[in-house]
């Protein structure tokens, strides 16, 4: 069978030869109804009887990898798809640097690469979860459709890891993957495994955040697993990070347009001062500052997902050959990090220090670093909407010891530009950092779903170009009257 193209002819689209895979192809077919049930009980609600022009992979040659039709989400063709096997591919890095990869899993590591597999599983139906009301106050159709593409791709990629835990670690993985099915997020007795994964996602400008700044952890996360020296993994990554691309061009993307119609009503109005919010807020648009708020929060819940700066899990995953840095081939070094150091941001003495640590034990730290620069792309793109409409106002990421609830910084209290303030201080203005009750109640006054072909809700412009190059008053979703 051609690797770079998909069989559709099991239950179970997939490029690894499941057909003669017996016992893999019997076990996935055995967790499919479970999974049906899942999507059906959190998957998009009151949207599952409707034709959505989605896109499906066919191959996995990125110059041309999906088509478009429409589709019933629950009939969409969820598989298993891993890009190309690269020949003679070694481990990039770590103790075994150097030797072939793995095509099995290697005992000494088998509970350390199954976690890492688990909880990149376990975010993936966590954001479906979070998602599942927003389709009833989408701003149009083309939103709705991108929402529903996101969720089905975020279902694929729970059977991605599912099939890594079906075939390579036999009952644990099968258990493993039933408790993928069991987990909710925000449930009090079976949350999901990472916090930001926990939080509510009340409305649209909060996805249009999550999508740049948590799939955005979700990318870096998946290019350190792509270096994996297990090679079944790395590939199965390689193939989600096409798809992955597409979730963080929603997320970039929205934020713009909420951006660039802000700005319109603004000069429409005569607004001249961006941080009026009554007087912006009664155009029937999202003010600046709000935004703000907004991104703080995301952007705060998101670094939690680094965890510890300083970790002996990344450097115990690292030297394994089983995670590596973001880019790990384009790195000039030796790949091992024996006596490389990397400065890391401490609270030391009441003072936020950057100190010299073990490049190995610094990992967490690193790739954080590389996640925001990653994050100041779409800003300067934000920023530009906002200075080209003649306002003097800039979004800005806050420090990185503001809002933090896991590792250095998870016990101080600190405003967005890094000013150590105490709990009393922290009390009295918070609501001038982050989203408040009546900023949400604002924001959810807004949320009046547009379902008319080509309109648009009053709070975000149109996008620049339609899905698949469609005209602008395209039904991306046909809804069931």
């Amino acid at each position: 069978m051609n690797i770079m193209n998909v069989d559709y002819s099991t239950k179970i689209p997939n490029n690894v030869n499941l057909a003669e895979d017996r016992q893999v192809l019997k076990a996935l077919e055995g967790w499919h109804p479970g999974y049906m049930d899942w999507w059906s009980d959190m998957g998009p609600e009151g949207f599952q009887e409707s034709l959505v022009y989605l896109r499906t992979a066919y191959s996995v040659d990125p110059r041309g990898w999906a088509k478009f039709d429409y589709v019933r989400m629950p009939d969409y063709r969820w598989g298993i798809l891993l890009a190309p096997q690269e020949e003679n591919r070694v481990v990039p890095f770590g103790e075994h640097y150097g030797e072939p990869a793995w095509q099995e899993v290697p005992g000494e590591h088998r509970a350390m690469l199954r976690r890492l597999i688990v909880i990149q599983g376990d975010t993936e139906p966590a954001s479906v979860e979070q998602q599942r009301h927003l389709g009833k106050t989408a701003p149009s159709l083309y939103d709705m459709r991108n929402l529903f593409q996101v969720n089905v791709e975020e279902g694929r990629h729970l059977w991605a890891m599912v099939y890594l835990l079906q075939k390579y670690f036999g009952r644990d993985g099968r258990e493993e993957a039933d408790d993928l099915l069991r987990r909710r997020s925000g449930d009090a007795d079976a949350p999901r495994m990472l916090g930001a994964f926990n939080e509510a996602t009340p409305d649209w400008l909060s996805f249009f955040m999550f999508t740049y700044f948590t799939d955005r952890d979700g990318k870096m996360q998946l290019h350190s697993l792509a270096q994996s020296g297990f090679d079944p993994l790395s590939r199965t990554c390689r193939f989600m990070l096409t798809e992955e691309a597409h979730h963080m061009f929603v997320g970039e993307t929205g934020i713009t347009r909420v951006v660039q119609r802000t700005c319109d009503a603004m000069r429409e109005a005569g607004v001249t001062d961006p941080t009026d919010i009554a007087k912006v807020r009664a155009l029937g648009v999202i003010d600046l500052p709000t935004i703000q708020k907004k991104l703080n929060l995301h952007y705060t819940l998101s670094l939690d997902l680094f965890g510890s700066e300083v970790s002996t899990n990344a450097a115990n995953a690292f030297n394994a050959g089983i995670k590596g840095r973001y880019h790990e081939t384009q790195i000039e070094d030796d790949h091992q990090l024996k006596n490389a150091t990397y400065p890391v941001l401490k609270f030391i003495n009441g003072e936020i220090k950057l100190v010299d640590e073990p490049a190995l034990t610094a990992l967490n730290m690193r790739l954080r670093d590389d996640y925001s620069q990653d994050c100041v792309k779409g800003m300067l793109r934000w920023n530009k909407v906002i200075s080209t409409a003649g306002y003097d106002f800039k979004l800005t990421l806050p420090n990185v010891a503001f809002h933090r609830h896991i590792g250095e910084f998870k016990d101080v209290r600190a405003t967005p530009d890094g000013l150590l303030i105490d709990d009393a201080t922290w009390a009295k203005r918070k609501d001038e950092w982050l989203p408040s009750t009546a900023d949400g109640d604002f924001i959810t006054s807004l949320m009046q779903p547009v379902t008319e072909s080509g309109k648009f809700a009053s709070w975000i412009s149109p996008p620049k170009v339609g899905i698949d190059n469609k005209p602008g008053d395209f039904e991306y979703v046909k809804i069931e009257s």
